[in-house]
């Protein structure tokens, strides 16, 4: 079914307040669970509310909590969640390492005792709208195993780059694994295979059905051996420099919460060469279109360039979502 995105937002506004949250935090929330929709991406969407609304009734979210900071260190700061929604926590953080960065060229925000913050872009683009690149990612519960075991021990650490263009900001947001979870999630709501293997199934064969990964959720890391190292250290960045929970302290919890989070923000307007900057930056970019086709019909994109056109396609039609999920929501408001 097709939801308009007005209608979207407003009724997960009143949900929200309606699960305790303060009417400033309710429209925060609202508008960003709705812009991921309205991106395509559903699985850290509207799929992903209900369960986040779960974590709030388990005591796992805490609705009026706010983020601190611990300790300022120059351009850096420690900062505590208190378990406090996820998306506010990460709202909040980056908007303190943009100020950072606008006062020192660089500003980075090391983040601990936060709830997932549902899709890392939305962090990127608030950064690239203000003029700054960033550098982004979190850990997360074990959901793949360092490459050559047989258990899930390390997390799919989504990462995220953004920079900011003119004709469209440039934003890579990817996890770890081949798909995120929540996008395995997503083919079996649909009740459709994984295009490429994604995971290991429970006879230690890699896999593409969702059912089978889901059941272990062991994940298959991206470039084999290389994502599993980057998964690695980007646990040991976020964890050392937050002083948090890594993805082994995760781990021992019955339920994802507590993650650690890097937020990194540089201003490149100190350096006062805008105009190459740009010329520079869309060089890039024609080089990589300017390209002969692998298959007719197909064309090259930079990272988040199918996210607006997406984001144009959803706002001028209407944004496809499932229907229990919908009914779902509407149930919950009674």
């Amino acid at each position: 079914m097709l939801i308009q995105s007005q209608e979207m937002e407003d009724v997960l506004f009143r949900l929200f307040v309606k699960y305790g949250f303060s009417s400033v935090k309710a429209a925060v929330l609202a508008e960003i669970y709705t812009n991921n929709t309205i991106d395509g991406v559903n699985s850290h969407g509207i799929n992903r509310v209900r369960q986040f609304l779960d974590y709030v009734e388990w005591g796992l979210v805490v609705p009026n909590a706010e983020a601190e900071m611990l300790g300022s260190f120059g351009n850096m700061e420690r900062w505590d969640g208190n378990l406090g929604p996820g998306i506010i926590n990460a709202t909040k953080c980056t908007n303190r390492a943009i100020e950072l960065a606008k006062m020192h060229g660089m500003g980075l925000v090391a983040l601990r005792n936060t709830n997932h913050w549902m899709r890392g872009a939305t962090y990127g683009w608030q950064a690239a709208d203000a003029g700054c690149i960033a550098i982004l990612f979190t850990n997360t519960k074990p959901n793949m195993p360092a490459w050559g075991g047989k258990d899930s021990r390390i997390g799919n650490n989504p990462f995220v780059v953004a920079i900011p263009r003119k004709e469209g900001h440039v934003v890579l947001d990817m996890a770890l694994s081949q798909y995120s979870f929540g996008k395995i999630n997503s083919y079996k709501l649909e009740g459709e295979k994984l295009p490429y293997p994604g995971g290991w199934d429970q006879n230690d064969e890699l896999s593409n059905d969702p059912e089978k990964i889901l059941t272990k959720e062991r994940g298959l890391p991206i470039g084999y051996w290389k994502g599993s190292a980057l998964s690695m250290v980007l646990d040991i960045i976020t964890t050392v420099l937050s002083a948090g929970d890594s993805t082994f302290r995760i781990g021992q919890k019955a339920h994802e919460s507590g993650v650690s989070q890097i937020f990194l923000c540089i201003n490149p307007e100190r350096f006062g060469d805008k105009d190459i900057q740009d010329k520079l930056l869309d060089e890039i970019i024609n080089y990589t279109h300017d390209v002969e086709p692998m298959r007719p019909g197909e064309r090259t994109y930079y990272p988040g360039e199918r996210t607006l056109l997406t984001r144009l396609k959803n706002l001028e039609n209407g944004i496809p979502v499932d229907d229990k999920v919908w009914q779902n929501i509407l149930v919950l408001l009674e």
